[in-house]
Protein backbone atom coordinates (compact mmCIF):
# COMPACT_ATOMS: atom_id res chain seq x y z
CA UNK A 1 0.00 0.00 0.00
CA UNK A 2 1.38 3.37 -0.85
CA UNK A 3 1.91 5.85 2.06
CA UNK A 4 1.54 9.49 1.64
CA UNK A 5 5.19 10.90 2.47
CA UNK A 6 6.45 13.20 5.71
CA UNK A 7 8.35 15.80 2.92
CA UNK A 8 10.88 17.94 4.86
CA UNK A 9 11.07 21.93 3.60
CA UNK A 10 12.29 22.28 0.25
CA UNK A 11 11.44 18.65 -0.95
CA UNK A 12 9.60 17.95 -3.96
CA UNK A 13 8.13 14.76 -5.40
CA UNK A 14 8.96 13.73 -9.17
CA UNK A 15 7.91 11.02 -11.21
CA UNK A 16 9.07 8.46 -13.91
CA UNK A 17 5.70 8.68 -16.34
CA UNK A 18 6.82 5.38 -17.94
CA UNK A 19 6.44 3.44 -14.77
CA UNK A 20 4.74 5.59 -12.41
CA UNK A 21 7.50 5.81 -10.15
CA UNK A 22 7.85 8.62 -7.45
CA UNK A 23 10.67 10.22 -6.37
CA UNK A 24 11.34 12.60 -3.00
CA UNK A 25 13.77 15.03 -4.45
CA UNK A 26 15.13 18.32 -2.98
CA UNK A 27 17.32 20.67 -5.02
CA UNK A 28 19.67 21.11 -1.61
CA UNK A 29 21.02 17.75 -2.26
CA UNK A 30 21.97 15.40 -5.38
CA UNK A 31 18.75 14.48 -7.31
CA UNK A 32 18.11 11.86 -10.23
CA UNK A 33 19.14 12.77 -13.18
CA UNK A 34 18.97 11.10 -16.82
CA UNK A 35 21.97 8.72 -16.03
CA UNK A 36 19.39 6.68 -13.29
CA UNK A 37 17.03 6.41 -15.40
CA UNK A 38 18.95 5.38 -18.27
CA UNK A 39 21.50 2.70 -15.99
CA UNK A 40 17.82 1.64 -14.76
CA UNK A 41 16.78 0.56 -18.11
CA UNK A 42 19.80 -1.57 -19.21
CA UNK A 43 19.82 -3.24 -16.23
CA UNK A 44 18.96 -6.66 -16.28
CA UNK A 45 17.93 -7.97 -12.53
CA UNK A 46 17.75 -11.08 -11.25
CA UNK A 47 13.79 -11.54 -11.39
CA UNK A 48 13.18 -14.54 -8.63
CA UNK A 49 11.45 -13.32 -5.35
CA UNK A 50 14.23 -15.20 -3.75
CA UNK A 51 17.48 -13.24 -5.34
CA UNK A 52 18.75 -10.09 -4.20
CA UNK A 53 19.83 -7.15 -5.87
CA UNK A 54 22.36 -4.08 -4.47
CA UNK A 55 22.05 -0.96 -5.29
CA UNK A 56 25.37 0.75 -4.79
CA UNK A 57 25.89 4.70 -4.26
CA UNK A 58 22.11 4.41 -4.33
CA UNK A 59 21.84 8.41 -3.64
CA UNK A 60 18.37 9.04 -2.76
CA UNK A 61 17.08 4.90 -4.17
CA UNK A 62 15.59 6.64 -8.17
CA UNK A 63 17.79 3.66 -9.49
CA UNK A 64 16.59 0.88 -7.12
CA UNK A 65 13.30 2.51 -7.48
CA UNK A 66 13.01 2.48 -11.26
CA UNK A 67 14.12 -1.92 -11.62
CA UNK A 68 11.55 -2.54 -8.72
CA UNK A 69 8.95 -2.80 -12.04
CA UNK A 70 11.47 -5.47 -13.26
CA UNK A 71 11.71 -7.96 -10.53
CA UNK A 72 10.60 -9.31 -7.37
CA UNK A 73 13.71 -9.77 -5.84
CA UNK A 74 14.85 -7.94 -2.67
CA UNK A 75 16.29 -4.42 -3.50
CA UNK A 76 18.54 -3.31 -1.08
CA UNK A 77 19.91 0.42 -1.47
CA UNK A 78 22.55 1.93 0.25
CA UNK A 79 24.01 4.87 0.90
CA UNK A 80 26.26 7.11 3.02
CA UNK A 81 24.38 10.14 3.36
CA UNK A 82 21.85 10.00 6.15
CA UNK A 83 19.48 12.29 4.15
CA UNK A 84 19.99 10.67 1.15
CA UNK A 85 19.45 7.55 2.82
CA UNK A 86 16.22 8.91 4.27
CA UNK A 87 14.78 10.34 1.26
CA UNK A 88 14.90 7.39 -0.55
CA UNK A 89 13.53 5.53 2.81
CA UNK A 90 9.91 7.54 2.40
CA UNK A 91 10.37 7.06 -1.48
CA UNK A 92 10.02 3.51 -1.14
CA UNK A 93 7.05 4.13 1.30
CA UNK A 94 5.52 6.90 -1.51
CA UNK A 95 5.35 3.63 -3.62
CA UNK A 96 4.58 1.00 -1.36
CA UNK A 97 7.79 -1.04 -2.33
CA UNK A 98 8.19 -1.71 1.52
CA UNK A 99 8.10 -5.24 1.20
CA UNK A 100 10.43 -5.45 -1.76
CA UNK A 101 13.11 -2.60 -1.04
CA UNK A 102 15.17 -1.61 1.70
CA UNK A 103 18.25 0.81 2.62
CA UNK A 104 21.30 0.70 4.56
CA UNK A 105 22.47 3.96 5.49
CA UNK A 106 25.96 3.17 6.10
CA UNK A 107 29.31 3.11 3.60
CA UNK A 108 29.81 0.70 1.18
CA UNK A 109 33.05 -0.45 2.31
CA UNK A 110 31.22 -1.43 5.73
CA UNK A 111 28.89 -3.74 3.36
CA UNK A 112 29.81 -7.16 4.39
CA UNK A 113 28.82 -6.65 7.93
CA UNK A 114 25.04 -6.38 6.97
CA UNK A 115 25.41 -8.08 3.01
CA UNK A 116 27.35 -11.47 2.40
CA UNK A 117 30.23 -11.75 0.55
CA UNK A 118 28.76 -14.51 -2.43
CA UNK A 119 25.50 -13.68 -1.85
CA UNK A 120 23.93 -11.23 -4.14
CA UNK A 121 22.62 -11.85 -7.74
CA UNK A 122 22.92 -8.07 -9.05
CA UNK A 123 24.98 -5.04 -8.51
CA UNK A 124 24.30 -2.03 -9.89
CA UNK A 125 25.93 1.45 -9.67
CA UNK A 126 25.48 5.07 -10.88
CA UNK A 127 28.61 6.04 -8.85
CA UNK A 128 30.61 9.17 -9.04
CA UNK A 129 32.52 10.30 -11.28
CA UNK A 130 35.69 12.15 -11.24
CA UNK A 131 38.51 11.57 -9.21
CA UNK A 132 39.03 13.64 -5.73
CA UNK A 133 41.94 15.23 -7.47
CA UNK A 134 43.69 17.96 -5.23
CA UNK A 135 43.23 20.52 -8.84
CA UNK A 136 39.60 19.18 -9.13
CA UNK A 137 37.19 21.91 -8.61
CA UNK A 138 34.36 20.71 -6.16
CA UNK A 139 31.02 22.24 -5.72
CA UNK A 140 30.70 23.77 -2.49
CA UNK A 141 27.68 21.87 -1.71
CA UNK A 142 29.14 18.70 -0.06
CA UNK A 143 25.65 16.71 -1.15
CA UNK A 144 26.94 17.22 -4.53
CA UNK A 145 30.44 17.13 -4.08
CA UNK A 146 29.62 13.36 -2.44
CA UNK A 147 28.03 12.40 -5.52
CA UNK A 148 30.47 13.57 -8.45
CA UNK A 149 33.76 13.35 -7.04
CA UNK A 150 35.46 10.40 -5.42
CA UNK A 151 35.45 11.35 -2.17
CA UNK A 152 34.00 8.77 -0.26
CA UNK A 153 34.69 6.05 -2.78
CA UNK A 154 36.42 5.44 -5.43
CA UNK A 155 36.08 3.39 -8.78
CA UNK A 156 38.47 0.61 -7.54
CA UNK A 157 36.76 0.25 -4.54
CA UNK A 158 33.30 0.11 -6.51
CA UNK A 159 33.90 -2.72 -8.41
CA UNK A 160 35.95 -4.84 -5.90
CA UNK A 161 33.16 -4.57 -3.30
CA UNK A 162 30.92 -5.34 -6.41
CA UNK A 163 32.44 -8.55 -7.60
CA UNK A 164 32.89 -9.43 -3.56
CA UNK A 165 28.89 -9.06 -2.98
CA UNK A 166 27.97 -11.17 -6.01
CA UNK A 167 27.53 -15.33 -6.33
CA UNK A 168 29.48 -17.22 -9.36
CA UNK A 169 27.87 -15.77 -12.32
CA UNK A 170 26.24 -12.81 -10.78
CA UNK A 171 25.91 -9.51 -12.98
CA UNK A 172 27.18 -6.19 -12.41
CA UNK A 173 25.44 -2.95 -14.26
CA UNK A 174 27.63 0.08 -14.25
CA UNK A 175 27.10 3.50 -15.92
CA UNK A 176 30.06 5.77 -16.27
CA UNK A 177 32.12 7.74 -18.29
CA UNK A 178 33.90 6.50 -21.84
CA UNK A 179 37.44 8.35 -20.74
CA UNK A 180 37.39 6.26 -17.75
CA UNK A 181 36.48 3.11 -19.93
CA UNK A 182 40.15 1.36 -20.47
CA UNK A 183 40.30 1.88 -16.54
CA UNK A 184 37.32 0.48 -15.86
CA UNK A 185 38.02 -2.97 -18.35
CA UNK A 186 41.17 -3.29 -15.79
CA UNK A 187 39.35 -3.21 -12.69
CA UNK A 188 36.96 -5.66 -13.57
CA UNK A 189 39.64 -8.28 -15.42
CA UNK A 190 41.54 -7.77 -11.66
CA UNK A 191 37.85 -8.33 -10.01
CA UNK A 192 37.36 -11.43 -11.84
CA UNK A 193 34.27 -10.08 -13.57
CA UNK A 194 34.39 -9.91 -17.46
CA UNK A 195 33.05 -7.55 -19.63
CA UNK A 196 29.18 -8.89 -20.84
CA UNK A 197 27.46 -5.82 -22.68
CA UNK A 198 28.58 -2.58 -23.39
CA UNK A 199 26.42 0.57 -24.84
CA UNK A 200 27.39 3.97 -25.44
CA UNK A 201 24.99 7.05 -25.10
CA UNK A 202 26.03 10.25 -27.08
CA UNK A 203 24.17 13.66 -26.64
CA UNK A 204 23.93 14.00 -30.35
CA UNK A 205 24.27 11.98 -33.16
CA UNK A 206 27.08 13.92 -34.56
CA UNK A 207 28.70 14.52 -30.51
CA UNK A 208 31.19 12.65 -28.74
CA UNK A 209 29.75 9.90 -26.19
CA UNK A 210 29.57 11.41 -22.54
CA UNK A 211 28.67 8.02 -21.31
CA UNK A 212 28.82 4.59 -21.25
CA UNK A 213 26.23 1.13 -19.90
CA UNK A 214 28.13 -1.55 -18.97
CA UNK A 215 27.49 -5.11 -18.37
CA UNK A 216 29.89 -7.90 -16.74
CA UNK A 217 29.69 -10.93 -14.93
CA UNK A 218 31.66 -12.38 -12.15
CA UNK A 219 33.80 -15.30 -13.37
CA UNK A 220 32.11 -14.27 -17.27
CA UNK A 221 33.49 -15.52 -20.29
CA UNK A 222 36.66 -12.85 -21.44
CA UNK A 223 35.47 -13.34 -25.36
CA UNK A 224 31.54 -12.42 -25.03
CA UNK A 225 31.87 -8.44 -24.93
CA UNK A 226 29.38 -7.20 -27.54
CA UNK A 227 28.79 -3.39 -27.95
CA UNK A 228 25.15 -2.74 -28.26
CA UNK A 229 23.22 0.23 -31.21
CA UNK A 230 24.13 3.68 -29.18
CA UNK A 231 21.96 5.44 -27.74
CA UNK A 232 20.96 8.85 -28.63
CA UNK A 233 19.54 11.38 -26.34
CA UNK A 234 18.73 14.44 -28.24
CA UNK A 235 17.59 14.61 -31.98
CA UNK A 236 18.58 16.99 -34.57
CA UNK A 237 15.26 19.57 -32.80
CA UNK A 238 16.92 19.05 -29.36
CA UNK A 239 14.03 17.47 -28.27
CA UNK A 240 14.62 14.00 -26.67
CA UNK A 241 15.09 11.32 -29.15
CA UNK A 242 12.17 8.48 -29.56
CA UNK A 243 14.48 5.80 -27.33
CA UNK A 244 14.32 8.25 -25.00
CA UNK A 245 11.16 9.53 -24.43
CA UNK A 246 10.17 5.61 -24.66
CA UNK A 247 12.44 5.24 -21.51
CA UNK A 248 11.31 8.44 -19.91
CA UNK A 249 7.38 8.10 -20.76
CA UNK A 250 6.88 4.92 -22.66
CA UNK A 251 5.55 6.77 -25.75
Amino acid sequence: MNSKPNLNSNERIDQLTAHGVQVIQSPEVFSFSLDAVLIADFCRPAKRADRRIVDLCAGNGAVGLFIAHKTAAQIIEVEIQPRLADMAQRSILLNGLQKQMSVLNLDAKQIFASVAKDSVDTVVCNPPYFPDLKTSKKNPNQYLAIARHEIKINLAQVINISSQLLKMKGKFFLIHRPDRFSEILALLGQAQMAVNQVRLVYPKADRPANMILIEAIKNGSQQGMRFLPPLIVYGQNNQYSTTVRQILHGE
